[in-house]
């Protein structure tokens, strides 16, 4: 099914699910009626703390560092908004609470303690609440177990406002079953591929004006980007490795902390189906034998799969009881029925694991490389300060490359230039992308622990190559057009022949050069394979069979035609999960935008007041 768009789906994200905020994320409100040092504004009476927008849009980097694996800088949350869209939650928050004092809307102390016992961040190793734990959690955020409490009550008077404001709202049945029928439709086409070889002359080769020509017309083709001239001083763990001098013992020491790795016995692959009685699992058993079922299908009897009975890899000791017949085995099979702690069980052995034997001699290399290399991330952690200091104290990129083990160079950076040398690190194309002539530099952290610095020299503009240059560019790209704009014409030279009558399966429609392809029942998202997906799109906007079109898509030119239309039956098993996804979708776009409503009137109503100058000294803090 093809996802819809949600307007307002962040907003009810944030607002139904996030705003309790137990772990610390979310909206990072606490006590908006001043608990917080200083403000950002206030909606009605109720303030916004400096601190809560704070931890808002660190909440937000954080996120955002979880869901890509990358990090960002102060300066790229600013640019993707990040500020904006905490400040707007924030003030949605407060507008709630407002509202809930204003009515009189609390909940009692069952309803917290609920929330704080059941919230992860809270609860201890065997999952039960860990109260140690929620007083340091709460102290290393500089909150205190009374003001977060008194935080979780109001977070839930606001749920409840928030549950009265979009409650028994849905999507209508009329618009949800025109959305899935919409989906659900198919249509049988016809389609064909137009190629030069249909062209009835090869394309002639152009003078060198018209390619002049083109080169100035189609100038962003052939200009090269801006190239920013870095001086850069670098250092990596890899550079220090042969420096660091790891004797005998303390490798022998590392490869016994590490010996699970490289001593292991024998193992299996193991999954366990337990059963209640004895004789429940010798029948299952005879029915494994008799082939009136598969250990798969015994799972799902009672109620599993194959995930959730699954072991992993178990030696023979690990298994008890059982272990020596499972280990008697030579090649995958089931066992059983056995004794375990949990009762009588079937046991599918489904893979051997030799016993791993790697003795420290030959560990030795691969443990000296990596303590090393471990040893020089240390190095530089410790020298990191020093580094800075020394920067701060006048020293050049040049005087670090003397004074220090860090080497420096230059580069010509682009957005093509290739991920080789120091332009492979994320990190320092990122720094090099944002480097203006007034940075000063500094030492930043690269992926594998290495640290660098970088002075931008001069930037080139982009510029438009010289014609002689890229001749041969230009010539390709103008060939391809002209191929491009041909076909186009050839395709609608014939395209009124297809609206005659369908042509047999593999004939050529009458007076075009090709072959009709038949395309029976094509779902809109899936298409047609080895077809751009723009070629279905545009096949999906004809109005009626027999309707044709000519589409451009991927350098490529087609000519399709809509022979006939299969309106979607809403009432088949398949239909049905297609329209629960698509009730659930436009519910909660129109949740959300009731909410939207809702929220921007309390705002209105109660009084809005933004401190400019707060917002501005607190984005300064952001790091």
């Amino acid at each position: 099914m093809t996802s819809l768009r949600t307007k307002g789906k962040s907003t009810i994200v944030w607002i139904l699910l996030g705003m309790l905020l137990l772990g610390l994320g979310g909206f990072g409100v606490r006590n908006f009626s001043g608990g917080a040092v200083g403000s950002i504004g206030s909606v009605g009476d109720t303030d916004i703390g400096t601190d809560d927008y704070l931890r808002g849009i660190r909440s937000e980097m954080q996120g955002f560092a979880a869901q890509t694996g990358q990090n960002i800088t102060a300066e790229q949350a600013r640019t993707m908004g990040l500020p904006q869209t905490v400040q707007a939650r924030l003030f949605t928050a407060a507008a709630l609470e407002d509202e809930a004092r204003r009515v009189g809307l609390s909940v009692g102390d069952e309803a917290v303690l609920r929330q704080l016992t059941q919230a992860p961040g809270f609860q201890g190793q065997g999952g039960n609440f860990d109260n140690a734990r929620y007083t340091d959690v709460l102290r290393r955020e500089g909150l205190t177990p009374a003001a977060f409490e008194e935080q979780v009550r109001m977070d839930e008077a606001r749920m409840i406002l928030q549950r009265a404001a979009i409650g028994g709202l849905g999507a209508p049945i009329t618009l949800r079953d025109r959305t899935a029928g919409w989906l659900l439709e198919t249509r049988d086409l016809s389609w064909a591929e137009l190629t030069p070889a249909q062209l009835k002359s090869p394309v002639t080769q152009p003078d060198e004006a018209t390619l002049e020509a083109w080169h100035q017309a189609n100038a962003a083709e052939f200009t090269a980007p801006e190239v920013r001239k870095i001086t850069y001083a670098w250092l990596t763990p890899e550079m220090l490795a042969d420096t660091v001098q790891l004797d005998e013992a303390a490798l022998r020491e590392i490869y016994q902390q590490r010996i699970a790795e490289f001593q292991q016995p024998e193992r299996r692959m193991v999954e366990q189906l337990v059963y209640p009685d004895s004789a429940a699992a010798t029948a299952a058993k005879a029915r494994l034998d008799s082939g009136q079922a598969n250990f798969e299908q015994l799972a799902a009897e009672r109620g599993l799969q194959l995930s959730d009975i699954d072991l992993g890899e178990m030696t023979e000791a690990a298994l008890g009881a059982a272990g020596p017949a499972v280990f008697a085995l030579d090649q995958p099979g089931v066992v059983g029925p056995v004794e375990t702690a949990l009762g009588p069980a079937l046991i599918s052995m489904n893979a051997i694991l030799e016993p791993v034997n790697i003795p420290f001699e030959q560990a030795q290399a691969d443990l000296r490389a990596e303590a090393a290399a471990d040893r020089a991330k240390r190095l530089i952690e410790d020298q990191a300060a020093q580094l800075e200091d020394l920067i701060a104290g006048g020293a050049t990129l040049e005087d670090l490359a003397k004074d220090t083990p860090m080497e420096v160079g230059s580069i010509d950076f682009s957005a093509d230039t290739p991920a080789g040398g120091i332009a492979a690190y994320q990190s320092f194309r990122e720094r090099a992308a944002q480097l203006t002539d007034k940075d000063f530099p500094q030492i930043y952290p690269l992926d594998d622990g290495g640290v660098f610095a970088l002075r931008l020299d001069a930037v080139v503009p982009p510029t438009l190559r010289p014609f002689a240059e890229v001749r041969t560019a230009v010539l390709d790209d103008w060939t391809a057009a002209e191929t491009r704009r041909q076909l186009k014409a050839l395709a609608q030279e014939e395209e009124m022949q297809l609206s005659m009558a369908p042509a047999a399966d593999g004939a050529a429609a009458p007076g075009l050069p090709v072959t009709l392809t038949p395309a029976p029942a094509v779902e809109r998202d899936t298409g047609i394979e080895g077809v751009p997906g723009d070629v279905t799109a545009a096949a999906f906007r004809l109005k009626a069979p027999g309707d044709t079109g000519v589409v451009e898509a991927d350098g490529r030119v087609f000519v399709i035609r809509l022979d006939a239309v299969h309106p979607a039956d809403l009432g088949t098993v398949e239909a049905a999960p297609v329209l629960d996804g698509v009730s659930r979708r436009l519910g909660e776009s129109l949740q959300g935008d009731v909410f939207e409503a809702y929220a921007r009137a309390l705002q209105t109503t109660l009084g809005v007041t933004i401190n400019t100058p707060a917002i501005a000294a607190a984005n300064a803090r952001i790091q």
